[in-house]
């Protein structure tokens, strides 16, 4: 349970449950699966990114594989959210496209994403073209509609809105990545911050100020050292260092700050802490896959 006491909870508003699908980045550590967050209102999925083996963590949580999300199931999977391109946050769409509607998805799956979105969007039908035309004239029952994917391209700013959730869209500071965007989650009794992949910046920073949960990307200091210069470069200029994350969290001063989307090169997770603690005196806490936070 994570409270912050600027907030009130009225009663009879919808209560939202926070879950860490993926927490992992690029490598294939089996213990992560690749970049997804859920967030459920009411029983309602929200999916941001979906990296490589997402469904199947998703999956876990529903009634039917003995997780503890009764209200929740796989096909319901018909929103997501993206925060850039790359391929660990990408890779699992073809699951997501197809595993629902296989379990009875019979809406569209809508994807808000950066430019490019619809591109990626179109060879995935490409690529899986065989397959659904199958299922679609096939003996299988398949609904008509669950197999399509609606693109909608998105820049800064509120991006949707419902009766549930509203989702605001920011960009961040991904190297020379053209878009990158953190997404600001509000819900009627928490405030949740992604902050995708990105190095330091005064966007992140305004829109974490005060979030209830900021779920923030992050590698280790002294795991970098142990890197050559050239991929030195690269993370000091795409990600962020538990040195830096432990400035903007303590700027921040969000309920509770996860850890994910970890990079830390052979050093522990105590090893970790340690290393945001020695400049951050906040609620802290590694991430770990299928964590769900009330």
């Amino acid at each position: 349970m994570v409270n912050n006491p600027k907030k009130a909870v009225r009663i009879g508003l919808l209560a939202t449950q926070v879950v860490l699908l993926g927490t992992g980045n690029p490598n294939p550590d089996p213990d992560r699966q690749g970049p997804a967050l859920l967030i459920l209102v009411d029983n309602r999925p929200y999916l941001f990114d979906f990296g490589p083996g997402i469904v199947r963590r998703a999956a876990a949580l529903t009634r039917d594989y003995g997780g503890p999300l009764h209200g929740f199931r796989i096909e319901a999977l018909d929103l997501a959210f993206l925060t850039h391109l790359h391929s660990d946050h990408t890779a699992g769409l073809p699951d997501l496209l197809l595993t629902p509607w296989v379990m009875g998805r019979n809406k569209p799956l809508k994807i808000y994403g950066p430019v490019g979105t619809a591109r990626l969007s179109l060879h995935v039908y490409e690529a899986y073209k065989d397959d659904i035309v199958y299922r679609l004239e096939g003996s299988e029952p398949a609904s008509e509609n669950g197999w399509k994917i609606e693109a909608v391209e998105f820049e800064e700013g509120a991006i949707h809105q419902d009766s549930r959730v509203q989702v605001e869209a920011f960009s961040v500071s991904h190297g020379a990545w053209p878009n990158a965007f953190g997404f600001k989650i509000i819900t009627s009794d928490k405030v949740v911050v992604l902050s995708g992949d990105t190095a330091p910046c005064g966007s992140l920073r305004r829109n974490a100020a005060g979030a209830d949960i900021l779920i923030h990307e992050v590698y280790s200091t002294a795991g970098l050292a142990t890197k050559d210069k050239v991929w030195q470069e690269y993370h000091r200029s795409h990600h962020t260092s538990t040195e830096q994350l432990a400035q903007i969290a303590s700027h921040c001063r969000p309920g509770l700050l996860v850890l994910s989307h970890i990079l830390t090169w052979g050093v522990s997770e105590q090893d970790l802490l340690d290393e945001i603690r020695r400049g951050y005196t906040g609620e802290v806490m590694v991430g770990r896959d299928l964590q769900v936070f009330e």
